[in-house]
C-alpha cells in the first residue's frame, strides 16, 4: 500500500473477523470466515476474490450488518455495521437483483429513493439521470418483471447509487451484462474512484477486476491467502517486455543477433501486441452506432449522473430550492379550487330542482337549455307559479 493511500481515512476495518455457522443443536457446522484482517481506505477500489464458498458473500453480509460476527472487530465508516448512520452511506448491488416485478423502472427507483428520505424533487432529478446513465430511459414505464437479466442488473445498479453512497459494494456487477454494459460499469467505477468514493467489488471475472481494482484480497477456506496491489502481485520481476513500433527488417535482424548473444542460448519470443477481445468488440459496436444502425435492445448508457460527479450535490440543492413550491401560493390555489367546486355543486343542485319542477306539468315539453340568465329567471318563476297552483288545488 502506497504512503498516499495509507494517509487516507479507513472506511472498512476488520481485525480477527470470524463467522461460524451452526446447526439446529448449536454445533459448529462451517467456519465461513476464519480470523481475517484487512482494511479498505477511502478512494480505493478493492476486489474481494475467491472460489465459491470461500467466504466472500459472508464477509460482505457482515460489512452490511446483515450477519453478526462470532469473533473479531469490524467497523464501517468508523461505526458499527448495524448503525443506521453507516447504512445510510452504503450502496449495495446484490448478486441477484431482488426487485418488485410489478413496479416500473421509474417506480422502483422512486421507492428506493424514498427509503433514504430524499425529497420528491431530488428523487425525480436523480431518477432521470440514473435511467439515462444505465441506458433504460426508454423503458422507464415498463415493469421490471418484464426485464431481461441484463436490464435488471442495470436497474439494480441504479438503485444502488440512488443515495450517492460513500461506500459502494458491488457483488458480481457485470453478471448478465453485454460487453458494452460491462465497459460502462467499469468506467463508472473508475469515475467514482476519482471522486473519492470507496468501492468493494466481488467477481469471478478476473479481467474485469484487473481493469478497475487498486488492490485485491483473495480468500480460500475462509482465510486470506493473498492481498496487495495488482502491481505487487502480478509483476513478473525475472522477465522483461519491450514494445516498439514496427521495425525495419534490418533493425529486427540486428536486434535478434543482440538478443541471442546476450541470452547465451536461452529461449525468447517476439510477437505483435494484441488488443483484447473486449476492445475489438466495442470498436465494432461503436462503428455500427456511427452508421446509425437501429437496435431494439439496450442502448448505450448516457453520461454519468450529475449528482454523482464532483460538486454536483450542492448544485442539486440549489436547483431544488429554486423549484421548491411556495406553500402560501399552494394554499391560495387550493382555496380557489374549493370555491369553484362549491359553486359547481350549487349550480348542479339548482338544475336538479328545475328538472323536478318541470316534471310536475304533464303537458310540459322536455326541458330546453336556457340561453341566457333572463330566460333562467323566467323559467324559475313559471315553475314556482305552477307549484303554487298545484298546492292550492290540493
Amino acid at each position: 500500500m502506497s504512503e498516499a493511500t495509507q494517509d487516507k481515512k479507513i472506511v472498512v476495518k476488520a481485525i480477527g473477523l470470524t463467522k461460524v455457522f451452526r446447526d439446529f443443536w448449536n454445533r459448529p457446522k462451517a467456519k465461513a470466515v476464519n480470523d481475517i484482517d484487512f482494511e479498505v481506505r477511502e478512494g480505493e477500489v478493492v476486489g474481494l476474490l475467491g472460489p465459491n464458498g470461500s467466504g466472500k458473500s459472508t464477509t460482505v453480509k457482515m460489512i452490511l450488518g446483515l450477519l453478526y460476527p462470532n469473533a473479531g472487530q469490524l467497523t464501517v465508516l468508523g461505526k458499527s455495521p448495524r448503525a443506521v448512520d453507516a447504512k445510510r452511506e452504503i450502496g449495495y448491488l446484490p448478486e441477484d437483483s431482488y426487485l418488485y416485478k410489478y413496479l416500473t423502472a421509474d417506480e422502483t427507483l422512486d421507492f428506493f429513493g424514498s427509503l433514504f428520505n430524499l425529497s420528491r424533487t431530488e428523487r425525480k432529478l436523480r431518477i432521470e439521470q440514473l435511467l439515462d446513465m444505465v441506458g433504460l430511459a426508454h423503458a422507464r414505464n415498463r415493469r421490471v418483471g418484464e426485464f431481461s437479466k441484463g436490464m435488471a442488473r442495470r436497474i439494480g445498479l441504479a438503485q444502488a447509487m440512488i443515495n450517492d453512497p460513500a461506500l459502494l459494494i458491488l457483488d458480481e456487477p457485470t453478471s448478465g451484462l453485454d460487453p458494452l454494459g460491462c465497459r460502462e460499469v467499469k468506467d463508472l467505477i473508475l469515475m467514482l474512484k476519482k471522486r473519492g468514493k470507496t468501492v468493494i467489488v466481488t467477481s469471478h471475472l478476473l479481467s474485469d477486476v484487473e481493469d478497475v481494482c487498486d488492490r485485491v484480497v483473495i480468500l480460500y477456506g475462509g482465510k486470506i491467502r493473498a492481498q496487495g496491489t495488482l502491481s505487487e502481485l502480478l509483476e513478473v520481476s525475472d522477465a522483461n517486455r519491450i514494445v516498439t513500433p514496427a521495425l525495419p527488417a534490418a533493425a529486427m535482424t540486428r536486434l535478434l543477433e543482440l538478443l541471442r548473444a546476450s541470452l547465451h542460448g536461452e529461449e525468447f519470443t517476439i510477437d505483435h501486441p494484441r488488443r483484447s477481445l473486449e476492445d475489438f468488440f466495442l470498436d465494432v459496436i461503436n462503428r455500427a452506432k456511427q452508421d446509425s444502425v437501429e437496435t431494439a435492445g439496450v442502448v448505450g448508457g448516457g453520461r454519468i449522473a450529475n449528482y454523482l460527479q464532483e460538486g454536483a450535490t450542492d448544485e442539486n440543492r440549489v436547483l431544488e430550492n429554486l423549484v421548491k413550491p411556495d406553500l402560501p401560493i399552494i394554499a391560495a390555489e387550493k382555496k380557489r379550487e374549493e370555491e369553484a367546486l362549491r359553486r359547481a355543486e350549487e349550480e348542479s343542485e339548482k338544475q336538479r330542482l328545475d328538472q323536478a319542477l318541470d316534471g310536475l306539468d304533464k303537458n310540459e315539453v322536455p326541458e330546453k337549455k336556457p340561453d341566457d340568465k333572463a330566460e333562467v329567471r323566467e323559467n324559475v318563476a313559471e315553475a314556482d307559479e305552477k307549484l303554487n297552483n298545484l298546492l292550492n288545488d290540493k
